[in-house]
């Protein structure tokens, strides 16, 4: 069967307006579950459609996950310009106005010096973006998050009013800034609260890249974001990329060096129930043609979803004796959700429609984990 969705021709040539038959708009949205809004192939005139009714969810939800991970890490600072009557010196002084006020006769001198502080632009511009998207999300939680992360902000000194475009463009990132940038990508969004189009308009915005490669990555890591934002804290831990080992027992001098390693995708861990899931996701059809039918799973992936969940059974945790595996594929139009048991882990197939509106594509990643969500 051929890759229809995820064909790697039409996702570089492209209809316009989609990567394969993936609308360019939903992989916006994947760009924000990632994170990874600033990867892009560069910048051109672009028209701009309203986010649908559920978008500004999406975005505060996001924006209070990166500003919530910035603040365990510390608030980045800068430095800005002071005036102020010290009983010392500091910095430059200031001798016209320490003469014309005649501050030495009471024991000052007018200063004027670069002060360490996190009443920055990016941060000022975060803290607006709070308050701002605090009032126009549907959820009360979430918007009782955003409040409180603002005042929280507030509280550390990050006071100043909300930055002009002025301002932030003459702000750099450096190469310790990327939670910034992120967090500041985030906040745009929450302001101009429009998508790009591939439509040619009047706004010069960044463009996607269009690269395979670079989509079957973004992929994996948006759907990593996308249960690391939505998924309860604390009942629900979320490991991205983790290393797994294989259970050897004896081994020869250089089995190290050419045995594989098994790295998964995400895992998934709820603890109030005792769940662990193992997802690999994998980004083409998730039925090929096989030898005597039409339709087969690819046995490849079988096999590996297999060999994480059996090769990690050890009777001093009891997860891993039920872990369960998902396999997880995209699709446009040809939806797929199968499960086995075998040897006592479930193993799930599924797909989700990247071509659907974003409130169908939350409720999907949530159904194929056992979560229903209330909103």
């Amino acid at each position: 069967m051929a890759d229809t969705a995820i064909n790697a021709s039409h996702a570089i040539s492209g209809i316009p307006g989609y990567v394969g038959l993936i609308p360019v708009r939903n992989l916006w949205l994947l760009m924000l579950y990632a994170s990874d809004l600033m990867r892009q192939s560069g910048v051109a005139r672009r028209a701009l459609e309203e986010l649908p009714d559920d978008i500004p969810d999406l975005v505060a939800e996001i924006l209070a996950r990166l500003v919530k991970r910035r603040l365990k890490r510390n608030l980045s600072c800068g430095y800005r310009i002071r005036d102020a009557h010290l009983t010392r010196v500091r910095g430059h002084i200031n001798i016209l106005e320490t003469e014309c006020g005649q501050l030495l006769d009471r024991g000052r001198i007018a200063c004027r010096f670069e002060e360490l502080t996190v009443d920055t632009p990016r941060n000022r511009f975060v803290r607006a973006a709070l308050d701002e998207v605090g009032n126009i999300v549907n959820r009360r939680e979430i918007a009782r998050r955003c409040r409180s992360l603002a005042a929280s902000l507030r509280r550390m000194g990050v006071v100043g009013e909300k930055p002009s475009l002025a301002e932030l463009s003459v702000d750099r990132f450096g190469r310790c800034d990327v939670e910034d940038r992120h967090m500041v990508s985030v906040a745009h969004l929450v302001f101009n609260l429009a998508l790009p189009t591939e439509a040619a308009g009047r706004n010069y915005l960044s463009v996607p890249d269009r690269q395979i490669a670079w989509i079957r990555k973004l992929y994996e890591k948006a759907v990593a974001g996308f249960y690391d934002v939505v998924l309860p804290k604390p009942d629900w831990r979320v490991d991205a990329g983790k290393v797994i080992a294989w259970p050897v027992e004896r081994k020869t001098t250089g089995i190290d060096k050419i045995l594989p390693a098994m790295r998964t995708d995400i895992v998934l861990t709820q603890i109030s129930t005792g769940r662990r899931i193992v997802i690999d996701t994998k980004f083409n059809s998730i039925v090929t043609a096989g030898w005597y039918r039409e339709e087969s799973l690819r046995s490849g992936y079988m096999y590996q979803i297999y060999a994480y969940v059996r090769s990690q059974e050890d009777p001093a945790d009891p997860l891993s004796l039920n872990t369960e595996g998902l396999l997880l594929h995209p699709s446009v139009g040809n939806d797929i959700d199968e499960t086995a048991v075998i040897q006592g882990h479930e193993i799930r197939f599924a797909t989700v429609d990247l071509g659907s509106e974003a409130k169908e594509i939350r409720k999907q990643l949530l159904s194929v984990v056992g979560v229903i969500e209330n909103r």
